[in-house]
């Protein structure tokens, strides 16, 4: 299992760390933002494939600023998914 701690970009959050076990998420935390809505969200995702996640969350909008927290976190899921292959 690989722990991450990744900067999104253009959202509340200042950071999110989580731990990829392969392809599966576990221990979702986000460092700022609405600590109720990411709560639920870390809870929600937690034992979901990166593919789950980017067709549950990729593309959502928040606040006209083109991406969202949960977009966010399927972004750079994603992205710590593709650098365990190097």
């Amino acid at each position: 299992m690989a722990h991450y701690e990744l900067k999104p970009k253009g959202v509340c959050p200042r950071q999110i760390a989580f731990d990829l076990d392969g392809n599966v998420l576990h221990n979702v935390k986000f460092t700022g933002g609405c600590p109720g809505n990411l709560q639920a969200l870390s809870r929600i995702v937690d034992g979901m494939t990166v593919e789950q996640i980017e067709q549950m969350f990729n593309g959502i909008e928040c606040g006209g600023k083109g991406t969202s927290c949960s977009d966010q976190l399927a972004n750079l899921v994603r992205q710590a998914y593709e650098s365990q292959k190097l």
